[in-house]
């Protein structure tokens, strides 16, 4: 039997056992007892499981240090940002349980019977209802707030689905010791054992999405690991949904205006983002569009300033790391592109590198040249007019996010950019920086392929809404209809008749 256990990336050594790999018969009990849960979470209703998220973000919270620790040995992230991604995992549990108790997140809709210029219409009544059993895979970089712990979780949860989690491969203890605080939570809160379960290894992921009570997928992580888990759930005979957070470049587009303006700082604020969290961040800016001339200059010139006295944390595994190195490797090879900064040699082992930062003329620049790169480098980009930059954009797969620095003079410049940006990334950011995705319920955390494979956000509170479908209720006697379809007093956002009527305040 195959036993898993994680790296330390400070060091490179593996670190002790974690468990062994789940055969078939251990993922199809585990899915089995997510299926008897489900009843369970649905019938709790929004009220219950509110109190259930909250109950969960408290385990948490008395957790955190046993967390932080087995996290920062298994990923090298260290526990200031992980101490801040652990308050962000428990706050996005209270935040959807907020969600639950608001219920416009239901689509609550009635239109009562009568005549229509269509003729006689029945009662119809329609919400959302929750899917079944998900599976969820967490990410590498954020073994809190997307992963075990993280919003995939919350939101499903929250729907009423039941969740089976993969744990990951580079911080298994970490999400094994997530998992255990939050089963018990939820057993102590009176839930079922199979409201949460975990498996182990890529066999019983894969094994995961194609079990046939399993109704959705929400998996954070690479292109190939998306592609596999894709093929796996196309040979079901039942289709599900997958929802892929799988990779993106993030553009950031510096204006000429801005550049004058305060190029300096951009590209200070640039060497600050390019390497937070080493570069592991699917919102990292990739690559930099940045104007020819002494304002242009004088932003690569902090950037490199900056850069040169930089170090960062160690990458998290040996994939990264040995990826790091041959992406970076294959820009030095290519002629048209120039190093132009590089940060603090690392003096220490296991999976450390150094940040750099490289540059090209807009119209050199070629689809080949550009890739998603998981760690602390970029691409600068050097554009003389505006077909040069839109030219240079279009070699740029899809995002999650692009960003947009404007000067005072760029209003006719920030509406081109605004409509490009609109067509190819799911967040535009303007005179800021990608990194950091706050969790609110404007929020969307997604984007056109290849950033994701879906229309759905995965933060903020529309999230929830990949768990769940619409069901119509036609002419149907009361003592089947959902609380929040009958008629009477209003007690979430519900259309009737086609106007939005909301709940009255208590007296």
């Amino acid at each position: 039997m195959t036993t898993i256990a994680g790296t330390n990336p400070y060091t490179g050594a593996l670190l002790d056992p974690v468990a062994e790999e789940s055969n078939p018969a251990d993922v199809d009990r585990i899915v089995e007892s997510a299926g008897k849960a489900f009843a369970y979470l649905e019938g709790i209703g929004r009220v219950g499981r509110a109190g259930l998220l909250q109950v969960l973000a408290d385990s948490l919270d008395l957790n955190a240090e046993e967390l932080i620790q087995a996290a920062d040995e298994e990923t090298g992230i260290g526990p200031t940002r992980l101490t801040g991604e652990l308050k962000r995992a428990s706050f996005q549990m209270r935040f959807f349980a907020e969600v639950l108790l608001e219920g416009s997140y239901l689509e609550a809709t009635i239109d009562t019977a009568g005549e229509t210029p269509m003729g006689p219409r029945p009662d119809l009544r329609r919400m959302l209802q929750p899917i079944g059993p998900v599976a969820v895979f967490g990410s590498s970089n954020f073994p809190f707030a997307f992963s075990v712990i993280g919003g995939d979780t919350a939101s499903a949860l929250a729907t009423g689905c039941s969740v089976v989690l993969k744990a990951h491969s580079s911080h298994p203890r970490t999400s094994k010791i997530s998992y255990e605080i939050m089963a018990a939570a939820a057993i102590n809160y009176g839930a079922p054992e199979g409201t949460l379960g975990m498996v182990f290894g890529q066999k019983a992921g894969t094994a995961l999405v194609s079990h046939p009570l399993i109704q959705a997928v929400g998996f954070t992580g690479s292109l190939g690991g998306g592609d596999a888990l894709m093929e796996a759930i196309n040979r079901r005979e039942q289709p599900i949904p997958f929802y892929g957070e799988l990779s993106s470049i993030n553009p950031l587009v510096v204006a000429p205006g801005a550049a004058a303006e305060r190029g300096a700082d951009i590209g200070a604020g640039l060497a600050a983002s390019i390497t937070t969290s080493a570069g592991q961040l699917c919102t990292k800016p990739g690559v930099v569009f940045v104007p020819h001339g002494p304002e242009g200059d004088s932003l690569v010139s902090r950037l490199t300033e900056d850069l040169s006295s930089t170090s960062v944390s160690p990458l998290l595994n040996r994939r990264i790391f040995e990826s790091y190195a041959a992406i970076t490797r294959a820009l030095e090879d290519q002629e048209d592109v120039a190093k132009v900064a590089t940060g603090k040699v690392p003096d220490e082992g296991g999976f450390r590198v150094s940040p750099a930062v490289y540059s090209i003329d807009a119209t050199r620049l070629r689809r080949e040249t550009v890739e998603e790169c998981f760690g602390p480098s970029a691409i600068i980009v050097r554009y003389g007019t505006l077909p040069e930059l839109e030219q240079a954009l279009s070699m740029i797969e899809d995002s999650l996010t692009m960003t947009i620095h404007l000067g005072e003079d760029d209003d006719d410049l920030a509406h081109r950019l605004t409509e490009l940006g609109r067509a190819r990334a799911g967040r535009i950011i303007y005179n800021g920086y990608p990194t950091g995705v706050s969790v609110a319920w404007a929020q969307t955390h997604g984007g056109p392929w290849p950033s994701t494979n879906s229309l759905h956000t995965s933060v903020g509170a529309t999230a929830i809404r990949r768990f769940l479908r619409p069901v119509t209720y036609q002419d149907a006697p009361v003592s089947v209809l959902p609380d929040e379809l009958k008629d009477g007093k209003i007690t979430i956002p519900t259309r009737i008749n086609g106007h939005l009527s909301l709940p009255q305040p208590s007296a």
